[in-house]
């Protein structure tokens, strides 16, 4: 294999993980629907520790605009509920015996309009990171070319390459941003 070749492979993971963590957040954002992604990172402050609210309860969406929240342990549902009220879902938690009831509003104009400019930051946010990954491969690429490791027609090829590399996954981005799009529509 070709010495850019191997520089280009050697971001792909860190462009793929930037993608990832895409994917996530936009799963931490509320549209229309309910899903458990809204709740499950939620720290849990519980005797004393810490816990993601996913590692103390089973989360469930049993309609499309309401979470179910089920402890593991009863005495874990004040803390739990206390935690929840303080998050900014726009939700109040209410407790039916050991299950709590999450009933997300329908969502404002306003409120639709905040979404879409987060949205709209959180694609940027991985793009700039794209960015800076395609910057160091082809610093790497420039220093290869001057040390006589890569040829004067390698290094335009590798280019090419790192900018269909980087236009790959700036449509994964915008794919990404356009489904939570369509989300808020619902």
């Amino acid at each position: 294999m070709e010495e850019y070749k191997k520089i280009i492979q050697k971001i792909k993971p860190e462009c793929d993980k930037a993608v990832n963590f895409l994917n996530s957040e936009m799963g931490k954002i509320r549209t229309g629907r309910a899903t458990p992604a809204l709740v499950e990172d939620i720290v849990i402050d519980c005797f004393g520790q810490k816990f993601p609210l996913k590692q103390l309860a089973a989360i469930s969406t049993p309609e499309a605009r309401q979470i179910s929240v089920q402890p593991w342990d009863n005495s874990y549902i004040l803390s739990i509920v206390s935690a929840l009220e303080r998050t900014g879902i726009g939700a109040n938690p209410v407790v039916d015996q050991n299950l709590i009831r999450i009933n997300l509003p329908s969502i404002t104009a306003d409120y639709r309009q905040q979404l879409l400019r987060l949205v709209s930051e959180k694609q940027e946010e991985t793009r700039k990171t794209i960015r800076k990954w395609r910057e160091e491969a082809w610093s790497e690429i420039q220093i290869g070319f001057r040390d006589g490791q890569i040829r004067e027609d390698d290094k335009f090829r590798a280019k090419d390459e790192l900018q269909e590399l980087v236009d790959d996954y700036n449509e994964k981005i915008e794919e990404i941003g356009e489904k939570k799009k369509k989300e808020t529509e619902l």
